[in-house]
């Protein structure tokens, strides 16, 4: 192949890329398959940039912000992509690109675009929350595999068991790995190694392609993983291999050797945490007894200290008791008591007589005193007396009798006070000044000294 010739001038490098821009942008809408490389994105911007390659070649490539949004392609190292767009060169480096109009996955990528849509719905319900997933006992006594039936797989488990621990019981529920109906069979095999109740179930296959693995990508596989009433742990395919399963058992490890050992502590591992439990028991208990001692000795010292104390303060309180007289010399008490009296009755007895003279000068003075009072007191007693006798005296009705008036009372007692109040024919008492007589009505007078009675009728007839 000739060159073309050169021009006849030299163009700066602008005009040169400015040429091969014009050249490029020239060139038609391409479509082109490949694989992503060095992903880089989205950047602030949106943007994403990554190579786009094949077995021999790559090329730089730019999805904008828009493109990608609107494809809901996930961009990621490894993806297969079918790519529509063109070249275009960048004039300030000269970079030529291949600039993305539409893409979508294809080939293994489309899987694993599937196989993330179902992961982020399971993970939207809940199944991968850890707050769901269940503790694995430490130290396994009954262990259900569910794998293939032949193959290295299963015997990698078994010597691993027995390497590790053979008291562990072994279980296989067998199973097809891959391959159409495998998922069910998996989920068949899960049902019944739940069924025989081990500790834990170890779901383990080992490693192939992508597509060997999409088994345990299985929607309905997963559910019968996350719904097992036992705990379910997996080794599917080697470290970088993770699948839907993975993400929904109660525990994930990188291989099937390493699931079976995570149930299965060894000898000397159990051994060795045991030596070293009872190393951390002894410390315990040797800092436990030793703190124990301490505060033992400490309230053995408080309590010598305060029983010293109390001894002291009652040593001193039977010494000052000790020192009172009265425990020195107990008749000393009486003496002075005794003393106290006869000194009391000396002065009783030379103070007696002057006494009673001065009591009875007080009592001679009371009586002239009381002697003269009396007939103070009863003078103005007897004048009121006397005026009351007197109003008595003239109020009496004796003195009205004196004087030739007469009370009258009728046959029943009643003192009579008008004429009307008898009839004739009634008898009568009279009461005088000087005694009284009974007497019957003859005749009845008004008070107009009018008869009041037949005539004939005038008189009363009594007898004193």
């Amino acid at each position: 192949m000739t060159s073309p010739p050169a021009t006849s001038q030299p163009i700066s490098v602008s005009d040169a890329i400015g040429r091969a821009k014009a050249t490029v942008e020239a060139m038609p809408t391409l479509l082109v398959t490949g694989e992503v490389s060095g992903f880089r994105g989205p950047a602030r911007t949106g943007h994403c940039y990554f190579q786009l390659k094949d077995d021999s070649s790559a090329m730089d490539a730019i999805v904008w912000r828009g493109i990608h949004q609107a494809s809901g392609v996930q961009l990621r190292d490894g993806v297969q992509l079918l790519v529509t767009g063109q070249f275009q060169v960048y004039a300030p480096t000269g970079r030529l690109s291949f600039v993305a109009r539409s893409l979508q996955v294809s080939g293994e990528g489309l899987l694993r675009q599937q196989v993330a849509a179902l992961a982020r719905r399971l993970e939207a319900e809940g199944l991968m929350d850890p707050s769901r997933k269940r503790r694995i006992p430490q130290f396994c006594t009954r262990v259900a595999v569910v794998t293939s039936p032949t193959g290295s797989v299963i015997d990698d488990v078994k010597r691993t068991l027995a390497r590790r621990n053979p008291l562990v019981e072994l279980l296989v529920s067998g199973c097809a790995v891959q391959g159409e109906g495998a998922a069910a069979q998996v989920a068949r095999a899960l049902v019944r190694a739940a069924a025989a109740a081990p500790d834990a179930i170890l779901l383990v296959r080992g490693g192939g392609s992508y597509e060997d693995l999409m088994t345990f990508n299985d929607e309905a596989l997963a559910r019968a993983v996350a719904a097992c009433p036992v705990p379910v742990v997996t080794g599917i395919g080697h470290e970088p291999d993770t699948c839907i399963c993975d993400m929904v058992a109660d525990r994930r490890c990188s291989t099937p050797t390493a699931a079976a050992e995570s149930v299965a502590p060894a000898f000397d591992e159990i051994a060795r945490q045991f030596h070293e439990r009872e190393a951390r028991l002894a410390r315990a208990m040797g800092q436990a007894l030793l703190a124990r001692g301490q505060a033992v000795d400490a309230l053995s010292q408080r309590s010598r200290q305060a029983m010293r104390s109390s001894v002291a303060a009652l040593s001193r309180q039977v010494a000052s008791l000790a020192a009172h007289r009265c425990l020195q010399d107990p008749r000393a008490s009486l003496d002075d008591r005794r003393a106290q009296l006869e000194l009391s009755a000396q002065r009783l007895h030379d103070a007696a007589p002057r006494v009673v003279v001065r009591l009875r000068g007080q009592t001679e003075v009371l009586r002239e005193r009381l002697r003269d009072a009396g007939p103070r007191m009863l003078r103005q007693h007897e004048a009121l007396l006397v005026r009351g006798a007197a109003q008595l005296d003239a109020l009496s009705p004796l003195k009205v009798l004196g004087r030739g008036y007469a009370i009258v009372r009728d046959e029943g007692g009643h003192v009579v006070a008008r004429s009307a109040e008898v009839a004739v024919g009634s008898g009568i008492a009279v009461l005088l000044g000087e005694g009284g007589l009974a007497a019957t009505v003859t005749a009845v007078f008004d008070e107009d000294g009018m008869p009041g009675a037949p005539t004939g009728a005038g008189t009363a007839e009594g007898k004193s």
